[in-house]
C-alpha cells in the first residue's frame, strides 16, 4: 500500500511540470505581442512625414476695354494666414479686342478665348481642371457699356456665361468690377510681387517683412486711371474713397480713387473732340500731338461713340462723316493743349484736391506707375525710375519728330500707338504733376514698371489674392512610416497572437486549479487508507 501512495504523488508531479511549459511559452508570447503593438504604435505615431497638401491653381480674365489678358496662378493649398502665397505661371493675350466691343454681336464676345484657354487647360494639371476656379473681371470698358447700354452689357457677360459652362473648370462668374476695387487690386499686386507683405526668413518661413513700407499704385487703362495709396490721418479722409484691406493677418487702410474717362484712350476721345470744337474747319483739323506728316481719316462715331465724348457731339453730329486729323508736332502746343481736358480750376487753392474736384490726400512714399503708363515711357526710351526733367526733355524730343522717323525710334511701330505717344506723355504729365502733384522732388519716387519678377503688375493678381481669402484651404497629408494596410495586417496579427495567449493562458490556469483540487482530494484519500 506504501509504494502504491508514493507513486502517485510522484506521477502528480511529473504532470505538473509539464503543464507549466505550455504557461510559460503563452506568457512569452504574450509579453512579445505586447512589446510588438507598443513598438508598432510608436513608430507610426512618431515617425510619420506631413505633407503639404500641394497646389491649387486660378484663372483670371483681365477683360480690359481695348483687350482681355488671361493670367493663371498657382499658390500652396495650405495657405499663409488665411491667404493663398500665390504666384503667376502663365499669361496669355486674347486676341481681338475688348469684350465691352461686342455690344452688338454679344455671341461673338466669347469666341476669341478658345486659343487661350486650350492652352490654360495645358497649364493646370488635368486631375485639378474641375476644382480650378476660373473669374472674369471687366473694367472700364464694360463699366461704360452697361451705362450706355445696360442690356447689351448684360448680353455679353451672359454668352461668356454659357462659353465657360462647357469649359471643365469651375467658372466663378463674369463680373463687372468697380473702380475702386480695380484701384485696390492694382496697390496689393504692386505690393504684393515687391515683397511688402511677406519674405523668406532663413529657415524658409513665410513672414512679415519688419519695418517694410508700402507702395503706392498708378493704374493707367484705356478708359479709366486709378490712384492707391496709403495715407497718414485716415480718420480725416474722404470715407467715399477709403478702403480696408486684410492680407496675411495685416490690415491696411487705403485712399483710392478712379477717374472713369480719363484712360488713355478716352482722353483722346475727348481731346480730338475738343479740337473739333475749336476749329473753324470741320472736315480738316491740325493736331499739334500728331507727328509732322502724318494724317488720317477718322469716322465721326469712332470720336463720338463713347460717353465720355457725347457731350462734346456737335448740331451737326454723323457717326458715318469723316474728318482729317493732320499732325503738326507741335510740343509746346501739345502740351497747353492736352491740360484743357482736365478741369483744374474746380480745385484751385485746395492742397487736399487732384481735379475735377475730387478730394485727395498728399502722395507721399514710393510708387509704381504700370500698365499705360510704362508703355508710354518705353516709347520715350525710359524706364524704372529718373527725374521729372528727363521725362519732360524725352518728351519734348519724341514730340518734336516727324512721322517717318518714328518706326527708327520705337522698339514695336504700331500706327495706332505710334501716332498718340506725344498726346500720352503730355497727358501723363499733366495727370502727375498738376493733378495728383507729384513735384520735382517726388517724382523720381515714381517707378515705371510692367512687370516684377515672372509677375505682371495689374490688378488681377490682387483680385486672386483676394478671392484665396475665401477659397478653403486643404488639409494636410500624413505619410505614415508603415503603410497603413501593412500597419493594420501586423496590428491584427499581433492581438490576436496576444488574446490567443491569454486564452492559453486562461485555459492552463483553470486546468491547474481543476487538478489542485484533484490531488488534495487524492492525499486526502491517501491519508484515510
Amino acid at each position: 500500500m506504501l509504494s502504491a501512495g508514493t507513486r502517485r504523488p510522484r506521477a502528480y508531479a511529473g504532470l505538473k511540470t509539464l503543464s507549466r511549459t505550455p504557461a510559460i511559452i503563452s506568457l512569452v508570447v504574450l509579453l512579445l505581442s505586447i512589446v510588438v503593438l507598443v513598438t508598432l504604435t510608436l513608430v507610426q505615431t512618431r515617425h510619420s512625414q506631413v505633407i503639404p497638401p500641394g497646389l491649387k491653381y486660378g484663372v483670371v480674365l483681365d477683360a480690359g476695354s481695348s483687350r482681355t489678358t488671361v493670367y493663371v496662378y498657382q499658390w500652396p493649398a495650405e495657405k499663409e494666414n488665411n491667404t493663398g502665397v500665390v504666384s503667376q505661371t502663365f499669361e496669355c493675350s486674347v486676341r481681338g479686342p475688348g469684350i465691352s466691343s461686342y455690344g452688338d454681336h454679344p455671341q461673338d464676345a466669347p469666341m476669341a478665348f478658345e486659343d487661350c484657354m486650350e492652352r490654360v487647360q495645358q497649364q493646370v494639371p488635368a486631375p485639378l481642371h474641375g476644382s480650378t476656379r476660373v473669374y472674369l473681371g471687366a473694367t472700364a470698358g464694360m463699366r461704360l457699356l452697361r451705362l450706355q447700354n445696360e442690356t447689351a452689357a448684360d448680353e455679353v457677360l451672359a454668352s461668356i456665361q454659357s462659353y465657360f459652362e462647357s469649359q471643365p473648370f469651375d467658372f466663378r462668374g463674369a463680373q463687372i468690377i468697380s473702380g475702386q476695387e480695380e484701384g485696390v487690386y492694382g496697390w496689393i499686386t504692386a505690393n504684393y510681387i515687391k515683397g511688402n507683405f511677406l519674405e523668406k526668413d532663413l529657415w524658409h518661413m513665410w513672414v512679415h517683412p519688419h519695418g517694410v513700407g508700402t507702395t503706392g499704385a498708378l493704374d493707367l487703362g484705356g478708359a479709366s486711371t486709378q490712384i492707391t495709396f496709403m495715407a497718414e490721418a485716415a480718420g480725416a479722409l474722404n470715407t467715399s474713397d477709403v478702403v480696408q484691406v486684410s492680407l496675411y493677418g495685416y490690415t491696411y487702410t487705403l485712399y483710392t480713387h478712379s477717374f472713369q474717362c480719363y484712360g488713355r484712350n478716352e482722353a483722346e476721345k475727348r481731346f480730338l473732340a475738343l479740337l473739333l470744337q475749336n476749329s473753324s474747319a470741320d472736315t480738316q483739323v491740325t493736331n499739334p500731338c500728331y507727328p509732322r506728316g502724318y494724317r488720317v481719316t477718322v469716322p465721326m462715331g469712332q470720336v463720338f461713340n463713347s460717353l465720355c465724348t457725347a457731350q462734346q457731339r456737335p448740331a451737326s453730329y454723323n457717326p458715318l462723316r469723316s474728318v482729317i486729323f493732320e499732325g503738326t508736332g507741335d510740343p509746346w502746343l501739345c502740351w497747353e493743349k492736352v491740360a484743357s481736358i482736365f478741369d483744374f480750376r474746380a480745385c484751385h487753392g485746395q492742397e487736399d484736391c487732384s481735379f475735377d474736384g475730387v478730394y485727395q490726400p498728399k502722395v507721399q512714399g514710393p510708387f509704381v506707375a504700370f500698365a499705360g503708363f510704362y508703355y508710354t515711357a518705353r516709347a520715350l526710351n525710359l524706364s524704372g525710375s529718373f527725374s521729372l526733367a528727363t521725362f519732360n526733355a524725352s518728351t519734348w524730343s519724341f514730340c518734336s519728330q516727324n512721322w517717318a522717323e518714328l518706326p527708327l525710334l520705337l522698339p514695336k511701330f504700331d500706327e495706332v500707338y505710334a501716332r498718340s505717344y506725344c498726346f500720352s506723355a503730355n497727358y501723363i504729365y499733366h495727370l502727375l504733376v498738376q493733378g495728383y502733384k507729384f513735384t520735382q522732388e517726388t517724382w523720381p519716387q515714381i517707378h515705371f514698371e510692367k512687370e516684377v519678377g515672372n509677375s505682371s503688375i495689374g490688378w488681377s493678381l490682387g483680385y486672386m489674392l483676394s478671392l484665396t481669402n475665401q477659397i478653403p484651404a486643404a488639409s494636410t497629408l500624413v505619410r505614415l512610416s508603415i503603410p497603413p494596410p501593412t500597419f493594420m495586417g501586423l496590428l491584427a496579427l499581433f492581438v490576436a497572437t496576444a488574446l490567443l495567449s491569454l486564452a492559453i493562458l486562461s485555459f492552463l490556469c483553470s486546468s491547474a486549479r481543476t487538478e489542485k483540487r484533484s490531488e488534495h482530494a487524492l492525499e486526502h484519500t491517501v491519508d484515510t487508507d
